[in-house]
Parts: structure tokens; sequence; C-alpha cells
């Protein structure tokens, strides 16, 4: 008989799944959208007056939506404390993301004259979804460095992988004080690195899960033995 999947395993599979489709950038190579790659932000591709806005609106909000289930889901899963916090502050980053979209640019500053690099409103939403994305990657490697829960791969690579994102996140900021060229470059980097975190987290929360199963299927027949 197959067991049914456990919610570890729905987790990371949900994590998973965003880690790509959060770099939903790489729909410019296939279409025309007229934005560089070099020095446009990827915020710019749902701006309100951009061709393909739908489309990539839709596919910013079907990330968050698989980052909070798979997030509520890790929190169901992983003991309190930190781990808790960390699933908390991923929920958080989704529900930002969300309102990241419903808030967009009003048009791309990298290729329309005159257009300001942000917009109030914008603006404050990814510092929100920046600030739960750090705040939950730090929560899950202190956590992880303090065994609980035991997450390897997170304790190992977790801190690379922050470094990375934050440097990359922070080189994204030169249009806002004069120095524009590269921050789009910066900015997938960042967004590379934010999928690769997902992944990673996802294959430590089904190694946990995983593992929880086993105990759980091996306590379930220690009591049947004991009942015969």
């Amino acid at each position: 008989m197959r067991l049914r999947p456990t919610r570890g395993t729905a987790a990371a599979g949900l994590l998973l799944a965003a880690s790509v489709v959060y770099n939903d950038w790489v729909l410019q190579f296939f279409l025309p959208t007229g934005l560089h790659q070099r020095d446009s932000y990827v915020s710019e591709l749902f701006a309100a007056d951009q061709p393909y806005r739908i489309l990539f609106s839709l596919v910013e909000s079907a990330c968050a939506a698989l980052v909070v289930t798979g997030g509520a889901l890790a929190w169901s899963v992983l003991p309190g404390g930190r781990a808790s916090a960390g699933c908390a502050a991923t929920v958080a980053f989704g529900v930002f993301s969300i309102a990241d979209v419903l808030l967009p640019l009003h048009c791309a500053p990298s290729v329309e004259r005159g257009c300001p690099e942000g917009s109030p409103w914008h603006t404050t939403t990814s510092g929100m979804v920046h600030f739960a994305l750090f705040a939950s990657m730090a929560l899950f490697i202190t956590a992880a460095r303090r065994g609980n829960p035991p997450l390897e791969i997170v304790r190992r690579w977790g801190p690379w992988l922050l470094a990375v994102s934050m440097t990359a996140a922070i080189l994204t900021v030169g249009p806002f004080f004069g120095h524009p060229g590269g921050h789009g470059l910066a900015q997938r980097i960042h967004l590379t690195s934010v999928g690769v975190w997902f992944a990673l987290l996802a294959v430590a929360i089904f190694r946990y899960g995983a593992e929880d199963g086993r105990r759980d299927a091996e306590c379930v027949d220690s009591q049947h033995h004991s009942q015969l």
C-alpha cells in the first residue's frame, strides 16, 4: 500500500515549483518585451502600460500563492521557535508579493523618458517583500544551526545564499541615487539566488518530513504489534 504524501512533501513540492516560477524573467528571452535584461527592473514587465503585464502579473501571483501555501504547510510540519517564525516570514513574503503585483509601476523607467524609477506604494511593497525574505532566510539559518530542526543543507549553504542575495539586492538601488545601469543584471542574480533558496528549503523540508513520517510509521507499527 502506498503512503499518502505528507504535509512536508506537499510543502516541499510547492516551494520547489515556486523556485522555478519565481524566475519568470527568463520569459524575456522568448517575448518581445522591449526591455533590456541588464538595465531594467523585473517589475517593469508588469508595469501598468506594458504589453505583457497580464501574463507576468498572473505568473507573479501564482508564484506568491505557491509560496504562501508552501510556507503555511511547512509551518504545520516544522517545530516551533525560529523555524515557525521563518515559515511565518515566508508566508508574509508571499502576501507582500501579491501586494507588489496589485500596486505596480505606472510605466517602465528603463525605456520611457520621464518615467520615475518607482512609485511610493510599489517601492514600499517591494521593501516589505525583501524584509520578509531576508528575515525568513536568517530565521531558518539560525534554527538550522541550533539543530531545531536539523536542516543540514540549510545550515551549510544558507549563509552563502543569504550573502549573495542581499549583496545583489543592494546593487539594484543605483537608479534611485542617480546611478542607473547594470541594476537589471544585479536583480536577476538576486532572483536566481532566491529561486535556489526556495529549492534548498524545499529539499530540507522534504527530508525532515520524510524522517518525521518514518518515525510516525514506526510508532504506529510498534503500537500495532503491541496489540497483537
